[in-house]
């Protein structure tokens, strides 16, 4: 007799879709308190996942740490742009690194792969090599790759749906744990 297989399904660190949700609402509120409780259950997913964590989710959570520390006011403002200027260089070097080829492409080609703006592919430029760019620049980078990181990655993973619910629960989760390697591969 042959033994029936079943479908292999993909390990994650949250516990169902209400809690990818949850998170995913509480990153983007606005809200310092709801936004540091999101942070903390991106810390034990991390923890949980490890090198398997999405690089949208890991990329999110330092952008939004950023905004927490800014909006707490215990950082000077050159601090803040160090802080700021850290999570805009690993964003745009993590997520063009996955298109590199052996042949090394320019960042700005691969941010306009996908669909990156080439204004933070050069405010990374001169974090990394030139004279700190000012406050304001940095606030406004975070911003726009936030947007960008809602729309490409996390609007995605609900099915471009953040606000209604499906009914069955299950192929929420299904969909969400089937979309959870997304992060590294679909980006391209």
């Amino acid at each position: 007799a042959r033994k029936r297989l079943k479908p292999l399904r993909t390990v994650v660190a949250w516990r169902g879709r209400a809690e990818w949700d949850q998170v995913m609402v509480g990153l983007y509120c606005g809200d310092s308190r709801l936004q540091q409780e999101a942070l903390d259950r991106v810390s034990a997913w991390k923890s949980r996942y490890g090198p398997k964590m999405p690089l949208a989710v890991d990329c999110t959570a330092e952008l939004i740490r950023c905004k927490v520390l800014d909006s707490s006011g215990r950082l000077k403002s050159h601090e803040l742009v160090l802080s700021y200027g850290l999570a805009l260089v690993r964003f745009v070097n993590l997520i063009t690194e996955r298109k590199q080829k052996m042949v090394s492409i320019p960042l700005r080609q691969l941010a306009r792969e996908v669909d990156i703006p080439i204004w933070v592919v050069d405010l990374r430029h001169e974090l990394t090599h030139g004279k700190l760019p000012r406050l304001a620049l940095c606030r406004k980078g975070c911003d726009v790759v936030l947007d960008w990181l809602r729309k490409t990655y996390w609007s995605r993973q609900l099915g471009n749906n953040l606000c209604e619910e499906s009914e069955d629960e299950d192929e929420e989760q299904e969909g969400v744990e089937a979309n959870a390697e997304l992060d590294n591969d679909a980006w391209e």
